[in-house]
């Protein structure tokens, strides 16, 4: 294989990761939505599809960190760090959405004791 086909790969492997980060953004997204929507079983079901998103963006760049392990040459890319930026700060706000699904799910739970006492 040649370093141009190298570059192509790379730059593939790297559109496939901003690609399927894009798609858990916007799972994650409809699931904050959902949250301001008291809609919290759709805020989770939401939250679990940008997670599967995550895992195949996440093994693609698995398989780049282990091939520099193994010796591969590995040339900077502007794109593939990218790629890794965005992959990064999806996972961050899917942090943060799962956190807002169980404070919000405790405060329903908290409301919904209050009105069963009165």
């Amino acid at each position: 294989m040649n370093d141009e086909n190298d570059m192509d790969i790379v730059s593939a492997n790297a559109m496939q990761i901003i690609m399927f980060s894009g798609d858990a953004r916007e799972s994650c997204k409809l699931a904050l939505d959902a949250i301001s929507e008291q809609d919290l079983k759709k805020a989770t079901e939401m939250l679990e599809d940008a997670e599967k998103k995550m895992v195949k963006a996440h093994h693609i760049q698995t398989d780049a960190i282990q091939g520099a392990i193994r010796g591969e040459k590995q040339d900077y890319n502007l794109l593939f760090a990218h790629a890794q930026d965005t992959l990064m700060a999806v996972y961050s706000e899917i942090h943060l959405t799962k956190q807002l699904i169980k404070i919000f799910s405790s405060l329903d739970k908290r409301f919904s004791d209050l009105e069963k006492k009165y």
